[in-house]
């Protein structure tokens, strides 16, 4: 089992997460996070600490495209290992449907 982060990150890209995870496996794109599958531990203590709700065990169904988009975007994006300021509509974005389709973007963030 691995934690995966899905389309409720984009536009908000809050980093919580980022600061409490102890093997620093996530990785920054310039409107989400994502989780290197290989690198996490499976501890959870990052699942909770997200306010979109975006970090999900895999085991969970129907996050089988997001385990692949965080397995292939964590190979090329910077490791984010510090807690960020979230983006500025993180808070009005959190619960918006269908933001992947609208909103993602394949460009790295700036990492640490």
């Amino acid at each position: 089992m691995t934690y995966v982060v899905n389309d409720k990150c984009i536009k908000c890209k809050y980093t919580d997460c980022v600061e409490v995870c102890p093997v620093d496996c996530f990785y920054e794109g310039e409107n989400m996070l994502v989780i290197h599958p290989d690198e996490c531990i499976d501890c959870g203590v990052c699942e909770p600490e997200c306010p979109a709700d975006a970090i999900k065990p895999d085991t969970e169904p129907n996050l089988e495209q997001w385990l692949e988009l965080n397995r292939k975007y964590s190979e090329s994006w910077p490791n984010i290992t510090a807690k960020k300021p979230a983006l500025p509509d993180a808070d009005a974005l959190k619960d918006e449907p269908g933001k992947f389709e609208k909103y993602f973007s394949p460009n790295p963030g700036s990492g640490d």
